[in-house]
C-alpha cells in the first residue's frame, strides 16, 4: 500500500500534559473544503479530550485544506497525504492500518460530531465492554447543515431496532444480520469500531457502496455484539452531491449491492442463519431504493442505468 508523502506530527508544548488516546479519529478527504473544515472544528470542540484525528487525503487535487490542518499546530491532530489516490476503499483500508487506539471511528471528511460524542462513546463501551462495535444517536443533515429527514433515512428509521427506553441495547447474531440485510440502518461514519476487530476484518477492495455492511456482517458472523444508543451525538451529511448518490443515480450502486447480497445470502445459508438467507435474497428495501432512483435516470435518459434500476429492482 502507498504511504503518505507527508505526515505531520505537532508536538504539545508538554507532551506529558496530553492524555493517552481513547478513540482514533480517521477521516479520510477528498471532498468540499468548507465542510471539511466544519469537520474537523467539530473533533476540536469535543469535551471529552481522549481522542486523536487523523486526516488522510487521498491526493486532493487542491492542498489548501491539507495547509490549513497543519496550521492547525494542534497536538492531537496529525495529517498525512497519500502519494496516489486510493479511491474510497483503499482509502478507508489506510485508516484502519493507522488506527491505534483501542477504538477507532472513521468519520466523514463532511460530517460532524456533536460536543459530546467521545464522551458519549467512552460512557458506552465502559457500560458494555463486550461491545464490537457502537452506533450512537445520529441525525441527518443537507447540504446546508440543516437537520433534514429524506426518505432514504425515513426507511432506515423504520427498520432500525427499538431501544429500551431504559438505556442503549446489545445486538448480536442472527437478529442483527438479519435486520441489517433486510435494511442497513447503521450510519458508517458515526461508528466506534474495536480497532483490534477493525484492523483483523478490515475493509474489503472488491466493494466502495457496501464495505461497511459487508465489514459488519463479517464482524456478527463470529460472534460480534453492537451496541445501540439512541441518543444523538453525531451529525451525518446526507446530499445529491455524495458519491453514494451519484452511483445509485448512474445505477452502479446497485450492480455492486445485488452482486453482495448474493454472496451474502450463500455466508447466512451456509451459517445456518436461515432467516438472515432469506432477508439477504430478498434485498427488499434495495430493491425498492433502485425503483424510487428510476425515474431519476429516465430523466436523464440514461438507458444503461435505467436496465440496471429495472433489472435490480425486479429481477429475482
Amino acid at each position: 500500500m502507498p504511504t503518505g508523502e507527508s505526515d505531520l506530527t505537532v508536538p504539545a508544548e508538554n507532551p506529558h500534559t496530553v492524555e493517552v488516546p481513547f478513540l482514533d479519529i480517521l477521516m479520510p478527504f477528498w471532498g468540499d473544503p468548507g465542510q471539511f473544515r466544519d469537520a474537523v472544528e467539530s473533533v476540536l470542540a469535543q469535551t471529552d479530550p481522549g481522542w486523536t484525528l487523523m486526516v488522510i487525503d487521498d491526493a486532493y487535487p487542491d492542498r489548501s485544506p491539507g495547509e490549513w490542518v497543519r496550521a492547525l499546530e494542534h497536538p492531537r491532530v496529525h495529517y498525512r497525504r497519500n502519494a496516489v489516490n486510493l479511491g474510497v476503499s483503499g482509502n478507508f483500508r489506510e485508516a484502519a492500518r493507522v488506527a491505534s487506539a483501542p477504538y477507532t471511528t472513521v468519520m466523514g471528511c463532511d460530517d460532524l460530531l456533536l460536543p459530546g460524542y467521545v464522551e458519549r462513546i467512552r460512557q458506552l463501551v465502559a457500560t458494555h465492554p463486550e461491545a464490537a462495535y457502537v452506533q450512537p444517536g445520529v441525525e441527518v443533515i443537507d447540504g446546508e447543515g440543516r437537520v433534514t429527514a429524506p426518505l432514504a433515512d425515513r426507511v432506515k428509521s423504520m427498520y432500525r431496532p427499538r431501544v429500551n427506553p431504559a438505556g442503549p441495547v446489545e445486538l448480536s447474531g442472527e437478529r442483527l444480520a438479519t435486520s441489517l440485510l433486510r435494511a442497513n440502518w447503521t450510519y458508517f461514519p458515526s461508528i466506534a469500531w474495536r480497532t483490534d476487530l477493525l484492523k483483523r476484518f478490515d475493509f474489503r477492495d472488491d466493494y466502495e457502496v457496501v464495505l461497511d455492511l459487508a465489514l459488519q456482517i463479517e464482524i456478527v458472523r463470529e460472534g460480534g455484539i453492537l451496541v445501540l444508543d439512541d441518543r444523538p451525538e453525531f451529525r451525518y451529511r446526507r446530499h445529491a452531491a455524495s458519491a453514494s448518490a451519484k452511483r445509485a443515480t448512474e445505477g452502479s450502486r446497485f450492480q455492486e449491492e445485488r452482486r453482495y447480497f448474493s454472496e451474502a445470502a450463500r455466508a447466512m445459508h451456509e451459517q445456518g442463519w436461515g432467516r438472515a438467507a432469506r432477508a439477504a435474497s430478498r434485498r427488499l428495501t434495495s430493491r425498492l431504493n433502485a425503483l424510487s432512483v428510476l425515474p431519476s435516470a429516465l430523466v436523464a435518459r440514461n438507458g444503461a442505468a435505467a436496465r440496471t434500476l429495472l433489472r435490480h429492482g425486479l429481477g429475482r
